[in-house]
């Protein structure tokens, strides 16, 4: 900024003292301090005192460049704090993300002493990004006892996480800790066996605590515990010993070498198992006789193409020929397809109505195929109450998206049965 360390000192004093006349409190956030104590710690502290002598109520030394390590904050806060430095202002903590230890770096200056801490959800923030309240406050408060929000409020935590992701429009970290959807999952057969026996094994605090909950998931790496774990979550009683516990698992893993991948899919999974089970034997409509096109038509260069599908579909014993266009194939079979529907439901029709597509993700499976490869495609849909995922695999990108997409009506139906 090009002035001198004198006059910087007099900013800090006067802008400080300007405030405090003007407002009811005033924070000093000190930016670039951390580095700037680094390299000239005595000047560095008479910034601080300028801000204290001015009336400033709470003085935030800051990481700005997210660079600082957790033993470096703690011995320069440990300096600040000591009777020699004359700094009788109540800190906080401002830490960027930069070297991934923007959490770590603000729950120790709490525990130093540390009054305030800034941070964002989610860690949202520049280049790397703020300290991550959703990570800070159950740390704080679960862990080491410090009261940052009352409990009926800490159950939120989640729901907040998503709302701001949403807001933001940013896509939900799954591996976040205390708030993503794999911070209490569960996988492998031995692993969730002993879960249930002992959640601590694997898990650091109760997931209700923070509004999350406990997950089993379903891979080729499930044993009969996940079985029993997820049958119960869908309300369906298994025995450890079944005959069905081992075909449903035999029928996963065969699946899921085919590309399937029931993780990220729990829709289609109970509806798999109700049928292997015997406990939905009978589909609202044979999709598995469905007969289906689709057109996709551009006939000029300026204009967005338009896609055609036409269904033969057999509900209830009747076929029935329906055709709907889209802006995609996948748009307009899903039109078709509740079409067809519509006659035959008309009770719950306006509900199917109410469903609609929130998220659609292709991953190719068979990398050097180009574009003959096999392709996965994850659905999630919901209404206004809940969602759900289902999942498509086949060489066809349509065909796997036609897969997921009669799953994830069948499941509404499924549920609208109930």
């Amino acid at each position: 900024m090009k002035i001198s360390l004198d006059a910087n000192l007099d900013i800090i004093y006067n802008s400080v003292s300007y405030l405090k006349r003007r407002v009811e409190k005033v924070f000093f956030d000190a930016e670039h301090f951390f580095n700037g104590y680094k390299d000239n710690p005595e000047f560095a502290l008479k910034c601080l005192l300028a801000a204290q002598d001015a009336g400033a109520d709470c003085i935030i030394p800051c990481d700005t460049n997210g660079g600082t390590l957790p033993n470096e904050v703690s011995r320069i806060i440990l300096e600040l704090l000591t009777p020699r430095s004359k700094l009788r202002t109540p800190i906080g903590i401002h830490a960027h993300n930069d070297s991934e230890c923007a959490v770590a770096n603000s729950v120790i200056a709490v525990e130093l002493g540390a009054v305030q801490v800034q941070g964002t959800i989610n860690g949202l923030g520049e280049r790397c990004g703020n300290a991550n309240l959703c990570s800070i406050i159950p740390n704080l408060q679960i862990k080491l006892g410090y009261k940052c929000l009352s409990d009926k409020n800490l159950k939120k935590l989640r729901d907040v996480s998503r709302f701001v992701n949403e807001m933001a429009n940013i896509r939900h970290f799954k591996r976040q800790p205390f708030v993503g959807d794999s911070a209490f999952a569960h996988k492998g057969g031995i692993h969730v066996s002993a879960v249930q026996k002992r959640p601590e094994t694997y898990e650091h605090i109760r997931p209700e605590l923070v509004g999350n909950s406990q997950r089993v998931l379903i891979s080729d790496l499930a044993g009969r515990s996940n079985i029993l774990r997820k049958a119960a979550e869908f309300n369906i009683t298994l025995k450890t010993d079944s005959p069905e516990v081992k075909a449903a698992l035999d029928e996963i893993k065969d699946l899921e070498h085919q590309g399937y991948e029931f993780e990220a899919a729990d829709a289609s999974f109970e509806l798999l198992l109700r049928r292997k089970l015997g406990l939905h034997k009978k589909r609202h409509f044979d999709s598995e006789s469905i007969w289906y096109k689709v057109l996709v038509d551009k006939e000029e260069t300026k204009k967005e193409p338009i896609s055609v599908a036409i269904l033969m579909v057999n509900i209830k014993g009747h076929p029935e020929t329906v055709s709907a266009t889209g802006v995609g194939p996948v748009h307009a079979m899903d039109k078709a397809l509740r079409g067809a529907l519509k006659h035959w439901y008309p009770a719950i029709y306006a509900k199917i109505k109410g469903v609609n597509l929130l998220d659609y993700k292709v991953r190719v499976l068979t990398a050097g195929k180009g574009t003959s490869a096999k392709v996965r495609v994850l659905l999630e849909s919901g209404d206004e109450k809940n969602k759900w995922s289902t999942v498509g695999v086949s060489e066809n990108l349509i065909e796997a998206s036609w897969q997921a997409l009669v799953d994830s009506i069948e499941y509404k139906l499924l549920k609208e049965k109930e």
